[in-house]
């Protein structure tokens, strides 16, 4: 046998060489194609993804939640808002029918007013039926408005002519030809009124 040559010699020691980085890597190419295959690393990824899913779960229910309660107070509140004005307007159309017995009233007392001494008795009759009347529809939060004076508000007033009128402000009321009422605020007969030009 001849000695080997120095290229025989290279040739070999480079086959070496590639054995062994082949022998090194082919370990971490079955590491990773175990990883890839292993059932523990697939469950471990697959439990990060359901505990993602059930904490967003979560957030979602919680929101959810928060808006149920919420929609629940705004019912609550708009339920005791009505029931609060039906307590207080329950009256309307009661109070609207016994303001026409408040109007007889009155032209009957002006109509007693030029009257003789035998019908003086009857004229404190009528005038006390109308102060208890009125007296009780102020109980229940009735109240008159549209006075000689008092400035016209078109909310509260109904303007029928606008005339001159001596020692009233312009846009003042100066006559009153029927009284308005308002029941807790709420206008539930405005004045008809005349008002000063």
């Amino acid at each position: 046998m001849t000695n080997p040559t120095e290229k025989e010699l290279e040739q070999e020691m480079t086959s070496e060489t590639e054995q062994e980085t082949v022998e090194q890597t082919a370990p971490e190419a079955d590491l990773q194609k175990n990883e890839e295959n292993d059932p523990l690393a697939e469950a471990i990824a697959r439990v990060q993804e359901l505990e993602e899913y059930i904490a967003e779960a979560n957030k979602r229910e919680q929101e959810i939640a928060l808006r149920a309660r919420a929609e629940i107070e705004n019912i609550r509140r708009r339920t005791e808002q009505d029931i609060e004005k039906a307590h207080k307007f329950a009256l309307e159309k009661f109070s609207k029918e016994l303001l026409n017995v408040v109007d007889n009233l009155e032209r009957g007392l002006q109509a007693l007013e030029g009257a003789d001494e035998s019908v003086k008795v009857l004229a404190e009759g009528v005038e006390l039926t109308h102060k208890g009347l009125v007296s009780t529809l102020a109980n229940f939060g009735v109240e008159a408005v549209g006075n000689v004076g008092e400035a016209f508000d078109p909310e509260l007033h109904q303007a029928i002519s606008m005339q001159a009128a001596e020692g009233i402000e312009p846009n003042h009321i100066s006559v009153v030809l029927q009284k308005g009422y308002t029941l807790h605020g709420r206008v539930i007969r405005p004045a008809m009124v005349m008002v000063a030009s």
